[in-house]
């Protein structure tokens, strides 16, 4: 029924080696999204490449002004740790909101930034504080990372070992769920960085995305009252049974809102 190969390495090279020679391998960490694919055949990779052994994928330490967070450190850990809440605290607390107890307790940073699925919540994190994307032959620009649904710039065999973060002067998320799958209808995370406002919505299209609008109208003023004059627009937004795009473009300015509040 599951007929593939499983792999424990313990370094990032054995790793790579390993997904590299084998274009139909498949790595894994938290697997709170390869696991549910296996089970409904929609994934058949040759090889599963257990990462959860590899030392150097994990931790989470500070480096002068910017924050490191290891691939394999899992939600929990992020939501946790000290040196989050004191560096980036907008970003601790959305670790804590992502899924039940059961996810943040499995799943890992670096598996769902990789995955970016369209209603994952770090993805709008890592474009919202212009972060970089380090892995194994290079660094990735956020803005460069991301490239659509479940789609971004990582090339096969190439994997992803850590995230560095900016640390911003200020910065908060909001997002609406979807109160029985909880994943998010539309989230926003707003942030003041030394390089200047970014503001990324998150769950209401097909991938993140940077709104300028909102951007520009906090850049000269920081409050939800700047924001909330700034409207959507539901073209190329996400429609379903769920809410439609012009719900989900509404769902924008008001998690905006909530963001810049959050922030302070």
């Amino acid at each position: 029924m599951y007929d593939f190969a499983y792999h424990k390495p313990a370094s990032v090279a054995d790793a790579v080696k390993i997904l590299t020679a084998d274009p139909d391998a498949r790595p894994i960490s938290g697997g709170q999204t390869l696991l549910p694919a296996l089970k409904h055949r929609l994934n058949k990779p040759t090889s599963v490449v257990d990462l959860s052994g590899i030392a150097e994928l994990k931790g989470i330490k500070r480096d002068g002004d910017k924050l490191i967070i290891g691939a394999l450190a899992k939600h929990v850990e992020v939501a946790n740790s000290p040196e989050v809440k004191a560096a980036i605290p907008a970003l601790a607390a959305m670790a804590g909101t992502i899924g039940d107890t059961q996810v943040r307790n499995r799943g890992t940073i670096g598996g769902s930034v990789a995955n970016n699925d369209p209603a994952a919540d770090y993805p709008s994190a890592v474009l919202g504080l212009g972060a970089t994307v380090v892995t194994d032959k290079r660094r990735i620009a956020a803005d460069d990372f991301f490239q659509g649904m479940f789609t971004t710039a990582l090339e096969p065999g190439e994997l992803l070992v850590a995230i560095e973060f900016p640390i911003p002067e200020k910065a908060g998320y909001a997002k609406m769920r979807n109160p029985a799958s909880r994943y998010v209808m539309a989230g926003v995370f707003a942030a003041k960085t030394k390089s200047g406002v970014r503001v990324v919505v998150n769950g209401a299209g097909p991938g993140v995305f940077r709104q300028a609008e909102m951007e520009t109208a906090l850049s000269a003023n920081w409050s939800e009252g700047a924001v909330a004059a700034v409207k959507q627009s539901a073209d190329g937004l996400n429609g379903d049974i769920h809410g439609s795009a012009e719900y989900r473009a509404h769902l924008v300015t008001v998690m905006a809102k909530r963001a810049v509040a959050a922030a302070g």
